[in-house]
């Protein structure tokens, strides 16, 4: 039985890989950083859990001894707290490469249509020296490039394009200009499987996509009526500053951890636009891809689609109201403390125990309203919300049980604020 490795091997491009080789008939292993993401995607497959850019090509030598098949899978978008692009895109390759200079094994790489070193974005421009690399040094290799991936499974830009068609009411218009070829998941997995039999030549490069391209306009209109919502009341035009300063907002959460698909790498390749020549891969021998009407026919738009959809687009608004709830609320508290100190002692509270509960609840406020902007806190910090909001309960009976029953309903308000960090807590899976 042939084997195979797969880089990446739980993103969604990667997990299709191994689930089609391993129907192909090859024995799968995929890399990962996270054993968490790996086992909740594909929890029987086999696994090797590391940093990919952190193998060395030693390493590399052990790893693929007895290997057919390298597939690599494994990317980035931009650079932020979880993600380097010289070391994934470059470095990694380089290694990789090096190890399988003497061993044989051919590699199957998944780039991205579009890329150049001259290109706009690093993404593309690290891209395109990891394909130089693997090009130019590697014994046996075959580069495919899709275009936008669609799939089942929501990551990233197609993330973005069902969350941007699920706004209700309206549809906005943005990047009017921009073309966009898709290609179906299914379609890469097949040109990856091919590659790997061998019925596609070493020294192949080709875009893997439709043969047509649609406005970006167009593209999200077609998923709005894909997922089924009714018609947009008002399509309102985003001018395009607003467009590029959402996208820079984006970039300052990307340093905190949060994968945005809004982060200028992906508005600035949108609106160059994502194309590929099908032609190459055709005359490769490869099987022609699905169009786009005939990928979203495959992909039925259930309700849990529709669910994600509104979701997405709910959540960090979820976030960011949390943050500033509980920021002030530890701010205002510091601003005064006296007023608030004096809640605890015209009850009679004992002395000692008021301007630790005072400052200590207000620096725990501000320490949660800063921790959930984080995104490796962002789970802890909603659950210490959701802890600390029952100390508050729990101590306003024994403190201050006559403000249960105030009109204003300052101990009652706290009930809608567990409950939207209990969403967000519950929201916070990337895969």
């Amino acid at each position: 039985m042939p084997k195979a490795i797969v880089l990446g091997g739980y993103g969604l491009i990667g997990l299709a890989c191994m689930q089609a080789l391993n129907r192909a008939g090859f024995e799968v292993c995929g890399v990962g950083r996270s054993m968490r993401s790996a086992k909740s995607v594909a929890p029987s497959a086999n696994w090797i859990i590391r940093d990919i850019p952190a193998i060395t090509a030693q390493e590399w030598s052990g790893i693929l001894e007895g290997i057919d098949v390298v597939v690599n899978a494994s990317g980035a978008l931009q650079d932020g707290a979880k993600d380097d692009l010289e070391a994934i895109h470059v470095t990694a390759v380089e290694r990789l490469v090096e190890a399988a200079t003497t061993m044989p094994v051919r590699i199957v790489h998944i780039s991205a249509a579009g890329v150049s070193k001259a290109a706009s974005t690093s993404f593309f421009r690290t891209k395109a020296r990891g394909d130089l690399i693997l090009s130019s040094s590697a014994r046996n290799w075959v580069i495919l490039r899709p275009t936008l991936v669609l799939s089942q499974e929501a990551y990233g830009g197609t993330a973005l394009l069902r969350a941007a068609s699920a706004l209700p009411f309206i549809q906005p218009i943005a990047l009017p200009d921009a073309q966009i070829q898709t290609v179906y998941v299914g379609d890469v997995a097949a040109a990856v499987v091919a590659s790997a039999q061998g019925k596609i030549r070493s020294g192949t490069i080709a875009d893997i996509t439709e043969r047509d391209s649609h406005s970006f306009p167009e593209l999200l209109a077609k998923v709005r009526r894909w997922q089924g919502w009714a018609p947009p009341v008002a399509c309102p035009t985003i001018p395009a500053p607003l467009v590029g300063a959402l996208g820079k907002i984006a970039d300052l959460f990307g340093y905190l951890g949060w994968r945005s698909p809004v982060r200028t790498t992906a508005l600035k390749t949108l609106a160059d636009g994502i194309r590929g020549n099908p032609e190459v891969w055709r005359n490769a021998g490869g099987e022609a891809c699905r169009s786009l009407d005939e990928t979203l026919d495959l992909l039925p738009a259930t309700r849990q689609e529709r669910l994600f959809s509104r979701a997405y687009i709910a959540l960090p608004l979820a976030i960011g109201t949390l943050a500033v709830f509980w920021l002030f609320s530890g701010l205002i508290t510091l601003a005064d403390p006296a007023r608030a100190m004096s809640v605890l002692s015209e009850r009679a509270a004992p002395s000692w125990m008021i301007a630790p509960a005072v400052l200590g609840g207000a620096i725990a406020d501000i320490l949660l309203g800063i921790g959930i902007l984080w995104r490796p806190w962002a789970s802890r910090a909603a659950l210490g919300m959701l802890g600390l909001s029952s100390v508050y309960l729990v101590g306003s009976l024994f403190a201050a049980p006559d403000l249960w029953a105030d009109p204003l309903g300052p101990m009652v308000k706290v009930f809608p604020g567990m409950t939207l960090a209990t969403l967000v807590w519950l929201m916070l899976d990337e895969r």
